[in-house]
């Protein structure tokens, strides 16, 4: 099929991928435009927009697809559909309605759950035991289109954001081959009303332990927002984030260092694993400890 690839981060760039090996036209490749980064605040391209220039594909970034001109140019494209996975702008009608098969959009949770931004971190701070994978037909609404395939994962009780994060890249690139392979035959599912939960954008306020919440709380917390942006507490002073954890065994006042990196929260305690101090890698919490002094209490 001759396809139009719209995405930006990590995320979409397996879906890039598989598709090219499917042997599909790859008609030109969306991304966002490169944006300032590092220390000398230098235009960095997209992992997107690398990915597409080494396999020598067409890229374009416009900084919005409101604009005629660039509905013009995106219909001028004459794609059989578009892939969208991450791509991070609002696609108008008429760029919904110009390639013959309309746009398809590879979303990370069982639809109608967790519609929006954040998907993967709040499946894991809302402590669902699974998600997964849905190609949906999009329209106006936010997630809100025909489901045309679907596929469920359990959610592992030590596993990240960063992990979960990987796994359904890959599987949301294997099941956006199947559904092209299958377009004419698949039968689109309309979302039910019921249950619906939206995903919101995660707010780095949210990032603070609270140590008086309860350590399922706490564990989900840390979790959910490892390795972005990255649940933190303050260690003597210093800014730490908490980047890996588990249920443990103990009980004390909120907060309390009970063994190792062991901490306790308002009910239970939590076992941290993986840690990073400011201007030093992730480190594994052992390692850590050789140079951290938790003292009796962290905050």
């Amino acid at each position: 099929m001759r396809i139009v690839f719209m995405g930006t981060p990590d995320f979409s760039v397996p879906v890039l991928d598989a598709l090219v090996a499917a042997g599909h036209k790859i008609a030109a490749v969306y991304c966002q435009p490169p944006r300032p980064a590092g220390r000398g605040k230098k235009d960095r391209p997209s992992p997107v927009q690398r990915r597409a220039e080494a396999l020598g594909l067409p890229v374009r970034f416009p900084v919005s697809l409101k604009d005629p001109a660039a509905q013009v140019e995106f219909a001028a494209l004459q794609a059989d559909v578009a892939v969208v996975v991450a791509y991070g702008l609002i696609l108008p009608q008429a760029i919904l309605d110009a390639p013959t098969h309309g746009c398809l959009n590879i979303h990370a949770s069982l639809l109608p759950r967790w519609r929006g931004a954040a998907p993967i971190h709040r499946a894991i701070m809302a402590g669902d035991a699974e998600t997964g994978v849905c190609i949906m037909q999009m329209e106006a609404g936010l997630d809100t289109g025909p489901v045309l395939l679907r596929e469920a994962t359990d959610i592992g009780p030590e596993e990240t954001t960063g992990a979960l994060h990987d796994r359904l890249s890959a599987m949301g690139a294997r099941l956006v081959a199947q559904a092209l392979a299958q377009l004419p035959s698949l039968t689109p599912a309309t979302q039910p009303e019921d249950d619906v939960t939206y995903a919101a954008k995660i707010d780095k306020a949210e990032a603070r332990v609270d140590w008086t919440r309860p350590a399922v709380e706490v564990d989900r917390l840390i979790r959910g927002l490892s390795p972005f942006p990255g649940a933190w507490c303050e260690v003597q002073g210093e800014r730490v984030k908490l980047l890996g954890s588990h249920l443990a065994e103990g009980t004390g006042t909120p907060g309390q260092v009970l063994d190792g990196f062991t901490i306790a929260c308002g009910d239970g305690a939590v076992a941290v694993t993986m840690v990073q101090r400011p201007g030093k890698r992730a480190m594994p919490a052992a390692e850590a400890l050789r140079g951290l002094d938790l003292g009796e209490r962290i905050a």
